[in-house]
């Protein structure tokens, strides 16, 4: 099987299980397991920031920090595609009882611009105050995007300017980070709170992280507990972390080939209508009149090939590390047998 839905799909590897096998555990709750406070002392360094929260899921992560950084009736500004809004069940409305302003923008991005003309003021009384800028990189529905360094700057400035807090949704930083070369700390350094996921491009079988400083973390760990998040021997997962983020950083490059390269593929077929660009690992294209997407997705399935529907016409592909080099040319294979 050569499953293309997402990296999520991935199973630990030998040496990942090894180090769970191995790992100290003892009780998250009473924050003595030695290797989930190892792994969220590295996730804080990785990101210089002084602390470190793990959690079972990103739509946790994600949402303990629109909890932490709002109140009820606050608003958040963010893309209208943020997967903190489009993909977790309207929970920053039912759990923090925040109303959003939805931005447009090219491939899930917004601007400094965007979000300066969308500030409403506190003055206003028929308004609801905003306190919190959300960004998404890599833009899972923007095809991957990667913000610029200088792009989330402007955007921090006027976030500081403007007394809001600022959290990035880094499920996928570290593919981002990958093709622009920057360190973590640096983009880090912008945001009032980073989440990360382990159980994507880096492989592990679940969780995520949120950072931030200790006063944000230590509300964090309060508003996990009534979320329901708070966790016991969990070592043995957090072992699983600490390994993705040692070993399988390095290697997400790999998955970014491989996906560039189906989608010159694609750009080369004549039942393709067009090819989002591609900068990381995520790959969405439309078809054209010769098939529609549930056609596309049944001939696929037919060669033991998965993907993903984005809505009519729309595709995505995204490589991982469980996408191996012999599956590269199979995939070229049955997409030119079409």
């Amino acid at each position: 099987m050569i499953d293309l839905r997402s990296d999520t799909v991935t199973r630990p590897s030998k040496e990942m299980l090894e180090a769970m096998l191995s790992a100290r555990v003892g009780d998250d709750v009473f924050h003595d397991d030695p290797t989930v406070i190892m792994l969220e002392e590295k996730a804080a360094a990785l990101l210089g920031k002084e602390d470190a929260l793990f959690c079972p899921s990103g739509t946790m992560t994600n949402q303990i920090a629109v909890n932490v950084h709002t109140r009820p009736g606050d608003e958040v500004i963010l893309h209208k595609h943020s997967h903190v809004y489009y993909y977790e069940g309207g929970a920053m409305m039912s759990n923090s009882g925040v109303s959003v302003c939805l931005l447009e923008g090219d491939r899930g991005q917004i601007t400094a611009d965007d979000v300066k003309a969308h500030i409403n003021p506190d003055t206003d009384v028929h308004r609801p105050v905003t306190t919190l800028v959300e960004v998404e990189n890599t833009m899972n529905k923007g095809g991957g995007s990667v913000y610029t360094y200088e792009t989330l700057d402007e955007i921090a400035k006027v976030c500081r300017a403007n007394n809001l807090k600022y959290h990035l949704d880094g499920a996928r930083l570290f593919n981002a980070l990958a093709e622009t070369g920057e360190s973590p700390q640096k983009y880090a350094s912008l945001f009032d709170s980073v989440s990360i996921c382990l159980s994507k491009g880096l492989g592990a079988p679940i969780g995520s992280l949120i950072t931030g400083d200790k006063a944000f973390i230590r509300r964090a760990r309060r508003v996990r507990k009534a979320f329901g998040g708070a966790m016991r021997q969990v070592g043995y997962l957090a072992a699983a972390g600490i390994y993705a983020l040692d070993h399988n950083i390095v290697r997400l490059k790999q998955d970014h080939e491989k996906a560039r390269h189906i989608g010159k593929v694609l750009e080369s077929l004549p039942y393709v209508d067009h090819v989002m660009p591609c900068e990381t690992n995520i790959l969405i294209f439309t078809l054209g009149k010769k098939y529609t997407e549930k056609e596309f997705l049944a001939k696929l399935k037919e060669k033991d090939i998965h993907a993903l529907s984005l809505g009519p016409q729309s595709v995505r592909f995204v490589t991982h590390l469980d996408f191996t080099e012999s599956m590269l040319p199979k995939v070229e294979e049955a997409l030119k047998a079409l």
